[in-house]
């Protein structure tokens, strides 16, 4: 008798089945395979960002760490030559704070950080291989930290020379009206006072008006203040202190070379104005010039002349 199989589900053969499940696997593996790889690629990008990333951190650490040393060495050499001249301490810059450097380079560090945490992020989102990038690493903002060596401090050296005070009172001669008048001439120590007889005849014109003995001390000033000086000038044309007729000691050799002292007259302008002439020269100032007998000598414009004789001249 024929079976009924109107009423029961038809079922497919198991052979069937199978096959049909093993083409579904087949066909699922190879899905499943691109996946993996697709999720092995972004990994290894995200490796890849991170290393360039941490790459490039490094580098701005060892750029910067190489400028803060050239500062660091550039602010220690000024300090090393300042020392060789010998300054005081208190000249010297204070030494860096190595915590107050190292927090302005936190403070540098973190925007490099947040900037490698954006670069990670943007290529997590695009799967496309990096390309190499254009953009150039900004140079590191300068530390705040910076110490910068001070300046030098301009002291005033001490001066020994001489002020000039000290000579100022010794030649200070008082008036008896109170005041006081200060002598621009000190006698030096080859002052002698002469063994000759000097003497200077003054003449105004062809005629003889004056006769001065130079021989009874060593100087003799003159000029125009009446106050100071040994042989007085009234003409306008010349200083207060014009000149000094002036006896030194000198050491002389004779025929023979054997040296011996010798007393001779000399003579020195005062850096008057209209100077002194000798034998109608001007003499240099602030020098010894010496005179002879028979030298004519003029001060000033003044049209006196005097002659300097002495008692052995004939």
């Amino acid at each position: 008798m024929p079976r009924d199989t109107s009423a029961s589900p038809r079922r497919r053969p198991r052979a069937r089945e199978e096959d049909r499940s093993e083409r579904r696997g087949k066909k699922d593996y190879p899905r499943t395979d691109r996946a993996h790889d697709n999720g092995y690629e972004r990994d290894s990008d995200r490796r890849r960002d991170k290393d360039d990333n941490d790459r490039r951190v490094r580098h701005d650490d060892y750029r910067r760490r190489d400028d803060r040393r050239d500062r660091d060495r550039d602010s220690r050499r000024p300090n090393r030559e300042r020392d060789r001249e010998g300054q005081d301490d208190h000249d010297r810059p204070s030494r860096p704070n190595h915590k107050r450097d190292r927090e302005g380079r936190d403070d540098h560090d973190r925007p490099s950080r947040r900037r490698s945490r954006d670069l990670a992020i943007s290529s997590r989102r695009s799967a496309s291989p990096k390309r190499p990038s254009s953009i150039q690493p900004s140079a590191p903002p300068r530390s705040s930290s910076q110490s910068k060596s001070p300046l030098p401090i301009d002291k005033a050296k001490p001066n020994f020379a001489n002020s000039g005070l000290l000579a100022a009172e010794t030649n200070a001669v008082k008036l008896t009206d109170g005041t006081s008048t200060i002598l621009k001439y000190n006698e030096p120590p080859e002052a002698r006072k002469p063994t000759l007889g000097w003497r200077l005849y003054v003449f105004k014109g062809s005629e003889q008006v004056e006769l001065l003995h130079i021989h009874r001390q060593s100087a003799y000033l003159i000029g125009r203040d009446r106050a100071v000086t040994d042989i007085l000038i009234e003409h306008p044309s010349c200083s207060k202190q014009h000149a000094v007729i002036q006896h030194r000691q000198v050491t002389e050799k004779d025929e023979f070379g054997a040296s011996k002292p010798k007393n001779k007259p000399f003579i020195i302008d005062l850096e008057s104005t209209n100077s002194t002439h000798v034998n109608d020269e001007a003499i240099p100032t602030s020098r010894f010039y010496e005179l002879k007998a028979g030298d004519v000598i003029k001060f000033g414009l003044s049209n006196r002349e005097y002659v300097l004789l002495h008692d052995d001249a004939t």
